[in-house]
């Protein structure tokens, strides 16, 4: 175990299930998009140049409209200092109604491959993870018309069962009878994990990719990262979804601000890319078996920073396989979300040993629409700030998805979360010590 697994583990010792949010939305005609941009914001309308339920999105330099996670139009427009002037309970309400349609149609477009847990969160339709389970559970499991794949996470050494119910039952039904003929194992959904993305649809952009991995290496789990001049330094990309690794905006935004140099500078220039795309074009992309696995890959690569601007509910096996990876030496640096500060609180970014980070503008203000986590280690630059974009130059971007990969970047860079203190030094009241609060790529 390395300084940070040591230094966090030690924190976690001092130190939710999101429910399901539906408030009043009038769902407008959604653009025509492919399933291949499901899951990372394609265009739209909403709450102006906010991500809306994911971490962060690229916005046009127009500070144009942009849309929910799935591209439905929510709401009317708003731009982003407008935000500023609603109330909380305003800012609240806009927000929770903006995730619940984005749920809502998501659940329109691809019922045939997502449903609704038994906490009413999405997750992958017909599938439960299932972990410490002994033979005879299994058994009984089979018996009872559950198929049963099981595998051992590389890396971390985790071993799940994967259970396909009986086609009659329902996600939630299968749930609570798992859990009485397994009541030793611990049962979940394949929740889903969102990013926010751009309002640009996915292309077959060319992947970023080669050079030689040497010294420290960054991690991104994400969407993939498609070749930028700014990203240069090596890349290697693994897929962990249908179609994966495909370049997308949002990968590519997020890998520009760890390790970009040239127009696009990263809080870790140069550093070579380790990248996990857990969503290629697959509308259930992003689940949390295959964010497990891609930690795994991580792992086993002898990583030590992992960014991963994705927010979603609380899942006891991305918990379980965060804690294996931390003992591994990893240590993950995770966005809070763009829910608004009343959403409950964000995972992976609440689990205990994730650096949690939040957003910033460009006069030094939390985001309005920051999510919050059980804690909140940093903050960085989440607004008035540009990143690399899919046509070889760059955009603005805004959302916390932003401010984690500036945070692991300077903590790769740094060693040590005592030395990334020290170059943070005090925050102002009430709020988190600022990393990197420059690093804004406006020139």
């Amino acid at each position: 175990m390395d300084d940070f697994a040591r230094e966090r583990n030690g924190e976690a010792d001092m130190k939710l299930t999101r429910p399901w949010m539906m408030a009043g939305l009038i769902l407008l005609a959604p653009t025509t998009l492919s399933d291949a941009q499901a899951q990372l914001l394609p265009s739209g309308g909403g709450l102006g140049p906010v991500s809306q339920g994911g971490i962060g999105q690229v916005v046009p330099d127009t500070l144009g409209k942009v849309g929910d996670q799935v591209g439905d139009r929510v709401g009317s427009a708003l731009d982003a200092t407008g935000l500023n002037r609603l109330s909380p309970a305003r800012l609240a309400d806009r927000l929770a109604a903006a995730r619940a349609a984005r749920v809502s149609d998501l659940l329109r477009r691809h019922g045939d491959r997502i449903e609704l847990d038994d906490r009413r969160e999405p997750a992958r339709r017909g599938v439960i993870l299932l972990t410490g389970a002994d033979d005879g559970a299994l058994a009984a499991l089979r018996a009872a018309g559950y198929s049963v794949d099981s595998e051992t996470v590389e890396g971390i050494d985790l071993p799940i069962a994967r259970l396909t119910p009986p086609k009659d039952k329902s996600l939630p039904r299968a749930l609570r009878d798992v859990r009485k003929l397994a009541p030793q194992a611990q049962a979940s959904a394949d929740n889903l994990y969102f990013p926010s993305g751009p309002a640009l649809a996915l292309t077959n952009a060319a992947l970023a990719g080669g050079g030689k991995m040497d010294g420290r290496v960054a991690g991104l789990i994400d969407g993939g990262v498609g070749r930028h001049p700014s990203l240069a330094s090596a890349i290697e990309q693994r897929g962990f979804a249908q179609g994966a690794p495909r370049a997308s905006p949002h990968g590519t935004a997020v890998a520009s601000l760890i390790s970009g140099e040239g127009a696009v500078r990263g809080a870790a220039p140069g550093t070579p890319l380790l990248v996990a795309d857990v969503y290629g074009d697959d509308p259930a992309g992003g689940g949390a078996f295959a964010i497990v696995r891609a930690l795994g890959w991580m792992a086993a690569r002898g990583v030590r920073v992992v960014t991963v601007s994705l927010v979603g509910p609380a899942n006891p096996l991305l918990d379980g396989a965060i804690r294996l990876a931390r003992d591994k030496g990893v240590t993950v640096v995770a966005a809070v979300g763009n829910d608004g500060p009343a959403a409950p609180p964000a995972y992976p970014a609440s689990y205990p040993g994730v650096i949690a980070v939040t957003g910033i503008d460009g006069r030094g203000r939390p985001l309005p629409e920051a999510g919050r986590a059980l804690h909140v280690d940093f903050a960085a630059p989440g607004a008035d700030m540009q990143a690399a974009d899919m046509q070889g130059g760059k955009a603005a971007v805004r959302g916390t998805s932003f401010a984690a990969p500036l945070v692991a970047g300077r903590l790769l860079a740094r060693g040590t979360l005592a030395a990334l203190r020290a170059e943070a030094g005090s925050a102002r009241k009430g709020q988190a010590p600022v990393i990197c609060g420059n690093c804004r790529n406006n020139d």
